[in-house]
């Protein structure tokens, strides 16, 4: 496993908030002033991942729903849900980062907040499905 950076500690508070959101239908800004006040604090890049989800939320899950093909997305649990939409984002909106490092880190992420042993291969999946959709889409 690759010992955790900076980033990958901010991605990891983007997905455990998300994921509270999620499971709890919780306003975000509510879910940020609770981990404050229970000494966790978000960085400006976790920040901006949670906000770059809530906003382009349905856009994230139109792509992840025609990635899955034959999925709903309540049948995906709620952490792997998660992963999928920070790195989707990532992938969509965060030009700075290349591409295969959203992958990379989604993850490492899988497996240290995955619930299943196959959560890692499931995300990898998924998401280099949607990254080879991306690539060709860029060929034309």
């Amino acid at each position: 496993m690759m010992p955790k950076t900076r980033r990958r500690e901010s991605r990891e508070a983007a997905v455990i908030l998300l994921y509270q959101k999620d499971l709890l239908g919780k306003e975000t800004e509510d879910l940020i002033a609770n981990d404050r006040l229970n000494d966790k604090t978000f960085d400006e890049f976790s920040l901006r991942l949670i906000n770059g989800v809530t906003s382009n939320l349905k856009e994230i899950d139109r792509v992840i729903c025609s990635t899955v093909e034959n999925w709903s997305l309540s049948r995906i649990a709620v952490i792997d849900r998660n992963i999928l939409r920070v790195a989707i984002y990532e992938m969509l909106h965060e030009e700075d980062i290349p591409l295969k490092v959203s992958v990379d880190e989604a993850i490492e992420i899988a497996k240290s907040l995955g619930q299943k042993d196959d959560t890692p291969k499931f995300i990898n999946g998924v998401l280099g499905k949607f990254l080879n959709s991306i690539s060709s889409r860029h060929e034309d």
